[in-house]
C-alpha cells in the first residue's frame, strides 16, 4: 500500500473515544511504512509488565503529554528511536480497553520508506514489520478463546513465523485490517 492509499483509508474520521475512567491511560503509535507494513516491537524480557510480548511502541500517557498523539510520539522516540518529525499523524483509531487495566488510544502515523529505527535495548528485544499482505488477507487473523480471570474471552492471533501476536496488539491490528480492507 502506498502513502496516498494509506492517507485515504486511514485519515480523518472520528474515533470512538471512551470516557476517562480509573484505568491507566496509555497511547500507542501504529507506525505504517508505505509499501512495507506496520512496525511492531517485542518487549524486553527484563520489563516488569508484558515482558516478551509483541506490542506497538507506546506506553503511559504522562501528565506532561498534551495529547495521546504527543504521548505516542514520545514513547516511539524512546523505544524505537523514531524522530517525531518523521511521523505524519493520520488520526486515531477507536480507544481500546484491556483486561489488564489499560485505556489505550491508538495513534495512526505514516513513517518514511526505509525509515531508520534504533530500538532501545532496555525496552525492546526486537523490532519488526508485519507486512501489508497479512493485514489485507481476509482469512486472517485467527479468532481464539480462553478463560481469563474467570471469564471467557475472545481474541485475535496474527500468524507470524517468529512471534505470537495477540492481546491488545492483535485487536488493534484487527481493527486496522478492517479499515485497510474497507470493511469498517
Amino acid at each position: 500500500m502506498d502513502a496516498a492509499t494509506l492517507r485515504r483509508l486511514l485519515g480523518g474520521g472520528t474515533p470512538r473515544n471512551l470516557a476517562v475512567s480509573k484505568l491507566r491511560p496509555a497511547s500507542v503509535l501504529v507506525a505504517l511504512e508505505p509499501e512495507r507494513g506496520v512496525w511492531l516491537t517485542r518487549r524486553s524480557l527484563a520489563l516488569p509488565s508484558h515482558a516478551g510480548q509483541v506490542a506497538f511502541p507506546g506506553g503511559k500517557i504522562e501528565v506532561s503529554d498534551p495529547s495521546p498523539e504527543a504521548a505516542a510520539l514520545r514513547e516511539a522516540q524512546e523505544e524505537i528511536g523514531l524522530d517525531p518529525a518523521q511521523a505524519e499523524i493520520l488520526g486515531r483509531m477507536d480507544d481500546h480497553i484491556t483486561g489488564t487495566g489499560f485505556h489505550i488510544s491508538p495513534v495512526l502515523a505514516l513513517v518514511p520508506r526505509n525509515v531508520r529505527l534504533t530500538p532501545d535495548e532496555a525496552e525492546v528485544d526486537e523490532l519488526f514489520c508485519l507486512p501489508f499482505p497479512a493485514l489485507l488477507d481476509p482469512a486472517l487473523p485467527a479468532r481464539r478463546e480462553a478463560v481469563f480471570m474467570g471469564r471467557r474471552r475472545f481474541f485475535y492471533v496474527w500468524p507470524h513465523e517468529e512471534h505470537v501476536i495477540w492481546g491488545a496488539t492483535g485487536e488493534i491490528l484487527y481493527r486496522l485490517a478492517k479499515r485497510l480492507r474497507g470493511e469498517a
